[in-house]
């Protein structure tokens, strides 16, 4: 675990952890719950559409923000080709949101991505999460799409983020 995360609260920092952790069903339940309720059944779908190792290292990472060991916020990558991470699985408990959670997330997401050697991150969220696409765009994340055109007639919003070089560790 990293260090605690002051404003996240007292006793809060990062884990790392597989798909099948038990931390991460909360991650799942409350993602599921956040598509269907947004796009309908067949977003289910979506939860299960990557193989449960592609968030494995060393290609992929899941993170969880934890604090006082129960998780709060989450996040994941894949890899999307050599030097792109694909960030998937953003999520912050319903009763930790508007704390700046999915913030420290994504900059844990984008360290993480770097260290490991991607020069990338892509993404999409959609049309629906109006609250996605002002995190990425107040993120610097770049918008690959019109953001003047109403989103719903979009489809999925793809962005694009270039992330520094780090030097390798030891």
């Amino acid at each position: 675990m990293s260090a605690p995360d002051r404003e996240a609260g007292p006793a809060a920092g990062f884990r790392r952890v597989t798909i099948d952790d038990p931390l991460v069903e909360p991650l799942l339940r409350e993602l599921t719950h956040e598509y269907v309720s947004r796009y309908g059944p067949e977003a289910h779908q979506e939860m299960t559409r990557h193989p449960r190792d592609a968030f494995a290292e060393p290609h992929g990472v899941l993170l969880l923000l934890l604090e006082d060991g129960e998780p709060v916020a989450g996040g994941a990558y894949k890899r999307y080709d050599e030097r792109t991470a694909e960030l998937k699985r953003m999520w912050t408990h319903s009763a930790h949101r508007r704390r700046g959670l999915a913030r420290r997330v994504l900059a844990e997401l984008e360290r993480t991505a770097a260290a490991a050697g991607y020069a990338r991150i892509y993404l999409t969220t959609g049309p629906r999460q109006p609250e996605a696409r002002g995190l990425y765009l107040a993120s610097g994340y770049t918008p690959l799409f019109d953001v003047a055109a109403d989103p719903l007639t979009i489809g999925p919003l793809p962005f694009e983020k270039h992330l520094p070089v780090l030097a390798p560790t030891p």
